[in-house]
Parts: structure tokens; C-alpha cells; sequence
């Protein structure tokens, strides 16, 4: 069985021009809605990632505790429960699946939000990597109903050389000849051990291999680590799914759309959210210069990195317990303090 709920959207039309036909957002709650349906949290996936992957975020005495708030764990689009390449029908299906942003991602939520709970008022949205996106997406497109937001391993905007990265494991996987422009008949298993690879000198610092922390980590060897570890985490992932979901990171701004209209500046001195953004210290491509640009813009908004030579893992699945007791710190204080 199913351990989530689905919200069946309809036919929702992009910002790339197409239609997502009969849009599926899948998500999980934790929790109770009290009585002013004020004790929200969101907290968006991440790139590849599903929502028993933001679990370790989540339980008693944590800042996300249950026993106090309604937490709220939409999965984005593409990542194989909500509508995505490998599940939605033809004619979208697989190659032809429409081009998402994370607007339209958050446009979405927010109907779950409004419709199904009856929520107009938001305590936080956190999340990481992508999720960090999804949350500046949040303060941004609804500043009056957002109260706090805590992005952590993201940025508002993807960066020039972050989109550049992106091409680099983007090609590794498309040059296997079982990809076949996305009609593949079966996985491309060439292609996503070279993703792997390539994504594993990015995900993790030049000082997290210096110290071989990987082998603290109870593997073998850099080899173990590398299947193990990084061929383990894509092969199980569809292809084509974790192409939509790069192509909506690389277009991830929160200007992008009507509102602002590609003023980015004005965009983040819209969000009058209380936040705290945590970059990690040794991030390589959601980079703390980068992250620090844009906070200088937010009004209410504090930078503070993540200490930890995890790279931008620092924010991944709770796997070193002190970057997790750091940011899990950094919201309970966000939480006690008075909305933006």
C-alpha cells in the first residue's frame, strides 16, 4: 500500500506553454492541523529525491515535531510519484513529459494547501537543494502567507556554472546508446553509472575525500564508495525522470514569471519572510558567494553556512549528525521567532 496521499490537480497549464493533463501531486503529512490551520510546514523533495527522504527531518523534539506541527511533504513533479515521465500517460508520456518549473511546482502546492486543508497561513517552508529552491520559490510567490523560510544547500536562482555542472552529468547519461532520446525499451544502465560518477565529484568536498571520510563511512575503499554510494543512489531512479527533474533545477528562478518578470532583485526584496539560509561552507555548486548575493536582497534574511566539509551533502538525509543538529537547531530558533 501506498504510504501517501495524492491531490488530483487536473489539467494544469506551464509556464513552458503545455499542459499537464490530469497532474497528480503526491505528498505525505505528519501531524495534526490545529484549530487556526496556523501550524504549517512545508517542506519540499529534492532532486531525485521522494518523501521518505525528508523523514530524517521530521519527529519528537526535532524542530519538526509532529506532536506540535502539521508538516507537509509534496513531492515534486518528476520524481516518479507525482506526475512524471515514467507514470504519466501517453501522449505525455516518457520523452514528450512537459517541461515543469518550480513555479509550477509551487502554483501546485499551493492549491493542495488551499483546497484540501483550508490553509492560508504558512509557519515555515524548509527544504534542501532543490527543496531550498522550492522554498524561496514559496516566500517569493506568496509573501503574504508565508511567515518564515529556511532554504538550505539552494539558491533562488540556479547559477551559471551550477546550470554548467548540470550539463556535465546530463551528457554522461544521454551518450549511452540504450537511451534512445528518452524511448528507451530498457534502462540506461550505462548512462546512469557515468551519471554517478560524474555527480559523485560534485556532491561531496575536495576535503571530504582528503580526510576519507567515505571509508569513515564504513566503505572499503573509494571504489565501494563509488558503487555503493553513488551508482547505488541513480540506478534505481528512471532516466527520464531525472532529466525533467534537472531540466526544472537548471530553469530555477524566482523572477521567472508574471509577478516579476525577470527582476530578480525585486524578487527577493519581496520576500519579507523571516529566514535564515544555510549554504554549506564547501558547497561546489550551490556556492556561499552565491548565496550571500542574494540574501544582501532579502529584507528580513540572515546567511548562515553549514561548517561542515560534506560539501552539499551537509544538507542530505541527516548523514553527518552534527550538519543535521545544525540546521535542526537553526529552525527551532527560526520557529520561536516572531514571523516576518
Amino acid at each position: 500500500m501506498a504510504d501517501f496521499d495524492v491531490f488530483e490537480a487536473g489539467d494544469v497549464v506551464l509556464q513552458s506553454g503545455m499542459t499537464l493533463r490530469g497532474a497528480r501531486l503526491a505528498y505525505k503529512t505528519y501531524g495534526a492541523l490545529n484549530a487556526r490551520r496556523d501550524n504549517v510546514i512545508i517542506c519540499p523533495t529534492w532532486y531525485s529525491a521522494q518523501h521518505t527522504e525528508n523523514e530524517w527531518m521530521i519527529g519528537e523534539g526535532k524542530a519538526l515535531d509532529p506532536s506540535r506541527y502539521f508538516i507537509v511533504i509534496p513531492n515534486m513533479f518528476g520524481n516518479g510519484l507525482s506526475s512524471s515521465p515514467s507514470n504519466h500517460p501517453a501522449p505525455y508520456d516518457r520523452a514528450r513529459f512537459p517541461q515543469v518549473t518550480l513555479c509550477d511546482n509551487v502554483r501546485v502546492q499551493r492549491r493542495l494547501l488551499k483546497e484540501r486543508f483550508g490553509v492560508e497561513a504558512i509557519a515555515l517552508v524548509t527544504g534542501f537543494s532543490m527543496g531550498a529552491q522550492q522554498a524561496f520559490h514559496w516566500g517569493a510567490l506568496f509573501p503574504d502567507m508565508v511567515q518564515r523560510i529556511a532554504p538550505f544547500c539552494g539558491t533562488a536562482k540556479t547559477s551559471r556554472h551550477n546550470f554548467v555542472f548540470l550539463e556535465g552529468v546530463k551528457a554522461a547519461l544521454t551518450a549511452d546508446d540504450a537511451w534512445q532520446n528518452g524511448w528507451y525499451d530498457r534502462p540506461p544502465t550505462k548512462g546512469l553509472r557515468a551519471f554517478s560518477r560524474v555527480y559523485a565529484g560534485w556532491g561531496f568536498s575536495q576535503a571530504f575525500y582528503r580526510e576519507k571520510v567515505d571509508l569513515a563511512m564504513g566503505f572499503a575503499s573509494l571504489e565501494d564508495f563509488l558503487v555503493g554510494m553513488w551508482e547505488g543512489l541513480f540506478l534505481g531512479r528512471d532516466a527520464n525522470d531525472l532529466l525533467a527533474m534537472l531540466w526544472s533545477w537548471q530553469h530555477s528562478d524566482i523572477s521567472n514569471n508574471e509577478l516579476y518578470n525577470g527582476d530578480l532583485e525585486r524578487a527577493l526584496g519581496a520576500i519579507t519572510a523571516r529566514a535564515i539560509v544555510m549554504p554549506s561552507a564547501t558547497d561546489l555548486y550551490f556556492t556561499v558567494a552565491d548565496v550571500e548575493g542574494e540574501v544582501r536582497r532579502m529584507p528580513n534574511a540572515e546567511c548562515r553556512p553549514i561548517p561542515s566539509i560534506w560539501g552539499h551533502a551537509a544538507g542530505a538525509l541527516g548523514l553527518n549528525p552534527a550538519d543535521a543538529t545544525f540546521i535542526d537547531d537553526a529552525l527551532k530558533e527560526l520557529l520561536a521567532a516572531p514571523r516576518g
